[in-house]
């Protein structure tokens, strides 16, 4: 019998003080929103919409490598290019912290512990109107998740943060003072530079954005009794691959999460058979593979088919505070 594969994950240590592919991305990036939004009036909307929802989705990647210590040694310069809130709606800081805790392997997909989960505890879905589930259950599937999603996540994110300011959190009030500064700096480049309307952004860069952003986080995790089998790889993406930068290797991104997206498909391919054999092979050919699948079949049912994630087997890359934005933690 031939011995059972391993994950071979060292501790990522950067070579230089500057990751180049991620800050002439990140150039790419605003450079692109400044031109899309000061020209908006001279391109044709058929062209507008797919460009602006690539580049707002772009972002969120460039935001989520940043949360993992790169593209500088200089974690204020990191935080610094990752702060500008082109989606408006999710300040960078409070994304850092929900994604940091959402990197607790072992409580991945709890609808209580996982901040990113799509999952609901009995007592919570039972207290959902009729309305409330029905919009639930449509998102279960691809098609509903992208219409309904955005506005979905973007209400309910809302009404948390601001039950949260409600209560004397100072830390999210002090994080959405800072980052209302920011919306207003956008607002002024786009209605006193660009003529643009702000409910025209809204529409045409940030709502479609954030539906192509919920296409990499449709199908990258199951409820699972066992930890390592609860994240997916969606293999075969080269496009898409591009835009959510190699997270659609997401096994690869949990199991070492301080890599550098450029790197990431190289350390997959020489673990990707330990990799699969831990996820019980929960991998898809590609997004097609996924549309195929969920476009209108649901991915899951809402309620934890467990009730609450247990804890147990393999406990993964460790809590937020274990992971830090520079360290690498062992399991």
């Amino acid at each position: 019998m031939s011995p059972t594969p391993r994950i071979t994950a060292e501790p990522f240590r950067r070579p230089q003080a500057i990751e180049w592919p991620t800050l002439i991305l990140a150039a790419a990036i605003y450079g692109g929103w400044g031109l899309l939004t000061y020209f908006h009036a001279a391109i044709p909307l058929l062209a507008l919409i797919p460009a602006a929802a690539w580049t707002i989705a772009w972002h969120g990647s460039l935001q989520h490598e940043i949360i993992h210590g790169h593209p500088t040694r200089w974690r204020a310069l990191n935080r610094a290019l990752g702060f500008v809130p082109l989606s408006l709606w999710v300040p960078f800081a409070r994304y850092r912290m929900l994604h940091l805790s959402h990197h607790r392997d072992e409580r991945l997909t709890d609808p209580l512990d996982d901040p990113e989960s799509y999952y609901w505890t009995d007592a919570d879905w039972a207290r959902l109107s009729p309305i409330g589930r029905g919009l639930v259950e449509a998102q279960t599937c691809l098609a509903g998740r992208l219409v309904i999603g955005p506005a979905w996540s973007i209400a309910r994110f809302l009404t948390t943060e601001l039950r949260a300011i409600r209560a004397g959190d100072r830390v999210v009030r002090a994080i959405w003072l800072r980052h209302l500064l920011g919306v207003a700096a956008i607002l002024a480049w786009l209605s006193l530079v660009c003529g643009f309307s702000p409910l025209a952004y809204l529409l045409i860069f940030v709502y479609p954005g954030t539906a192509l952003q919920l296409v990499r986080s449709f199908a990258e995790h199951k409820a699972e009794g066992a930890v390592e089998k609860r994240t997916a790889v969606v293999e075969g993406s080269p496009v898409l691959g591009l835009l959510f930068l190699n997270n659609n290797l997401h096994a690869a991104h949990h199991a070492h999460p301080t890599l550098p997206w450029y790197r990431l498909p190289a350390w997959y391919r020489a673990n990707r058979a330990a990799l699969l054999e831990d996820n019980g092979g929960l991998r898809y050919e590609g997004y097609g593979d996924v549309f195929r699948r969920f476009l209108l079949a649901p991915h899951d049912r809402p309620a934890h088919p467990l009730g609450r994630a247990p804890e147990r087997g393999w406990q993964g890359s460790g809590g937020a505070e274990e992971i830090g934005e520079t360290g690498f933690a062992h399991s």
